[in-house]
């Protein structure tokens, strides 16, 4: 029976025909626009990780606070990961302004940079057709597209991780040492976006390339010894010029428990996500407070995570073991092997790791899952498809595959309830539709009605997918959520935080009110003045603009007052409503009585530093980071910058010290004892002109409280 141009009936080349069919271009730049349009309609709408964006502010007002990741621009405290996506985003604004767009466009033509790349991988390999499948699972992943829409640095760490993978089979392939160092410092790069996380897809190269490649064995381990050095210097150049900065000359890093890179690498961003602890959490199952449900091998299937990340976890299974059967007694080298190899190492990899990870796991961790995942249903899925064409043998593997896929996807969608409830059962039908269209088409010169049986099974495979895809631009998933601290897609389908068996609401929500750390919905955190933001506005009215340098206001180029939309604010980003923010007359008291300090205040936790940050555009301290067991303030440290005139405000209380972030430890406790004893509490009505002349400068004082000092308190 003579192949089809979408449906070759030969065994896969090892390097497909250079010339290509005629839709395959137009197919990939089709693809490339869906996902164009996926992670950018809407994005002014969007709510960023507020953390982030105060850190990518801060870069474009201090090279120091740009080179180190701070959070802010005086430099006291980096973010809890290493600086490149910042670097990136960083200098994007620097470019063309600060704003939603200006940070996100590079973060964009990352993520479609990535399917591009795996596209061509996958088409060395596996042919055309198997590649524009790759690329549309991979662009409509559901988490895929909220990350993508997000400024965490995920999407740079996939886009690098990819660039090494793809790489490293063009140094299986072609046998020189150049792709393969290249791969390492793509690694090494990865490493440099977020750490550990980084390095898991390396053993499966290691292991592929010292098997498959064509050099002979030494040469093989003398390459990847060469390939290691690279590796190791893209990986490690920060770490070390950070470490070659006295303690005193440069930030906290934090997220580490001694003011180190090398800590931070191997506790909060290394063990201490597999194990927990470190900032982490304390394991036991917890899954870092629930964010992902119960750790165990079930967890990408339970309620949170299925919708984001396992539509085709099964046939890519299924795809990966038959293809790997199909190849035989292949030579060593065979390429086609080998890359089945090194996708379903990368896929093992990274749900073993993401499934039973004790740490603080984010779902949104899990697109790092998507690229393995794509490359397997496009390349295997292709090989089932030959085989099941020319071996009766291999008649029922590839419909048995695809009924488990609509099967799966029907059990996802009926866990929405109430959400499209039309399309499981219009996915049933299409897919039961393709697999008859299959078995009666599988044989005689009806090439083209087969054609049609493999794209309605296609289209039934992905529909699911797109749904929870579409649901992030268009708004219409109608989940609770975190904004950009927790992004996620589709509806919310989990029975709320940490619930049993991995129960949680399915874009984050938090169910019973607590936080990590022990802290409650609404008060982590706490708000300077006790004031409540709302829809990315303050209390007292005036929307949050992030400033610029010496307090001005940046040009508006973003469609939304110049600030990353949601950035501050309730929906703006830490944990939902009620993290940070303060009142636009509280933020104008304080840089009227600044009184040239470098530091606007002191606040016990990053996501109220980043918020104020945000809507003031000065330096905001955080005492305790992140998690809250950074050490990053000590009362000698306190008691200097007070000295020396560079801060005069302190916040405590509100959820930080003495209750919530750093709450409880010694050091938080001294530092509160002596502000409390030795500082001038500011009362509301010296800013808020509705408070009444006695209170505190806190709506709720138990909550928080505003204390000046100056150099004459400084015993």
């Amino acid at each position: 029976m003579p192949p089809t141009p979408d449906v070759p009936s030969a065994a896969p080349p090892a390097v497909p025909p250079d010339k290509a069919p005629r839709w395959s271009l137009p197919a990939l730049i089709a693809i490339l626009i869906l996902a164009a349009v996926l992670y950018s309609w809407n994005l002014s709408s969007s709510s960023l990780n507020s953390f982030y964006s105060a850190a990518v502010l801060s870069g474009t007002q201090s090279w120091k606070a740009w080179f180190f990741g701070s959070l802010d621009a005086g430099n006291f405290l980096t973010v809890d990961k290493p600086p490149l996506a910042l670097m990136v985003m960083g200098l994007s604004c620097r470019i063309f302004g600060y704003g939603t767009w200006q940070m996100m466009a590079p973060m964009i033509v990352a993520a479609l940079g990535t399917i591009w790349i795996l596209h061509s991988s996958v088409k060395r390999v596996f042919g055309h057709a198997a590649a524009a499948v790759a690329a549309l699972v991979l662009a409509l992943t559901p988490i895929t597209v909220a990350i993508n829409r997000d400024n965490n640095p995920d999407t740079l760490l996939v886009l690098l991780m990819v660039g090494g993978a793809a790489l490293a089979l063009r140094a299986v392939h072609n046998g020189r040492l150049l792709p393969l160092v290249g791969s390492a410092v793509c690694f090494g790069l990865a490493f440099n976006t977020k750490m550990l996380q980084g390095y898991i897809a390396l053993p499966a190269v290691f292991a592929v390339y010292l098997y498959a490649a064509k050099p002979k064995p030494a040469r093989r381990i003398v390459n990847l010894l060469i390939a290691a050095v690279a590796l190791a210097v893209s990986s490690f150049w920060w770490a070390a010029a950070v470490s070659l900065v006295p303690a005193s000359e440069r930030p906290y890093i934090g997220g580490s428990t001694d003011g180190t890179a090398w800590n931070l690498i191997m506790g909060y961003n290394g063990l201490g996500r597999i194990f927990g602890g470190e900032g982490n959490g304390g394991g036991g199952g917890g899954g870092g407070g629930g964010f992902s449900g119960t750790a165990g091998l079930g967890r990408l299937f339970n309620d949170i995570l299925g919708g984001q990340i396992s539509w085709l976890i099964p046939f890519a299974a299924i795809a990966c073991v038959g293809g790997l059967v199909l190849c035989g007694r292949a030579p060593r080298t065979d390429l086609t092997r080998a890359a089945l190899v090194l996708w379903g190492g990368w896929t093992v990899l990274h749900y073993l790791t993401f499934a039973m990870a004790e740490g603080t796991m984010h779902p949104y961790y899990t697109t790092a899952l998507a690229p393995g995942i794509a490359a397997l249903c496009g390349g295997g899925g292709v090989m089932l498809l030959r085989a099941f064409r020319t071996d009766g043998r291999w008649a029922w593997v590839l419909p048995a595959g695809l009924a488990v896929t609509a099967l799966w996807a029907v059990v996802l969608l009926r866990r929405a309830s109430g959400w499209y409830t039309w399309l499981w059962p219009t996915i049933a039908a299409v897919m039961a539709l393709a697999i008859v269209g299959l078995l009666v088409f599988r044989s005689g010169n009806r090439a083209r009605l087969l054609a049609a049986s493999v794209a309605a099974a296609i289209v039934a495979a992905v529909a699911g997918p797109t749904a929870y895809a579409w649901s992030v631009p268009s708004g219409s998933g109608g989940g609770g959520g975190m904004g950009g601290t927790n992004p996620t897609a589709g509806p919310s389908t989990g029975g709320g935080f940490g619930g049993p068996g991995g129960g949680g609401g399915g874009r984050g929500g938090f169910g019973g009110g607590e936080m990590p750390g022990g802290t409650q919905a609404g008060q982590a955190g706490g708000f300077p003045g006790g004031q409540q933001g709302q829809n990315g506005e303050t209390p007292g009215g005036g929307q949050m603009v992030p400033g610029g340098g010496n307090g001005e206001l940046p040009e508006d180029q973003s469609g939304t007052g110049g600030q990353p939309s949601g950035v501050g604010g309730g929906n703006g980003g830490g944990f939902g409503g009620g993290m940070g923010g303060a009142s636009s007359e509280l933020v104008s008291y304080l840089e009227k009585h600044q009184d040239g300090a470098k530091w606007l205040l002191a606040v016990s936790s990053s996501q109220s530093a980043a918020q104020l940050i945000l809507s003031s555009g000065e330096p905001v301290i955080s005492m305790w980071g992140w998690s809250g067991s950074d050490k990053a303030m000590t009362l000698a440290k306190l008691k200097e910058l007070v000295k020396k005139g560079e801060l005069h405000y302190i916040q405590i209380g509100g959820g930080g010290m003495g209750g919530g972030p750093g709450g409880g430890s010694d050091v938080s406790s001294e530092v509160t004892e002596w502000v409390q004893k030795n500082g001038t509490a500011v009362k509301e009505s010296e800013y808020s002109a509705g408070a009444s002349s006695d209170s505190a400068s806190s709506s709720q004082s138990d909550q928080s409280t505003i204390y000046r000092l100056d150099a004459s308190d400084v015993g």
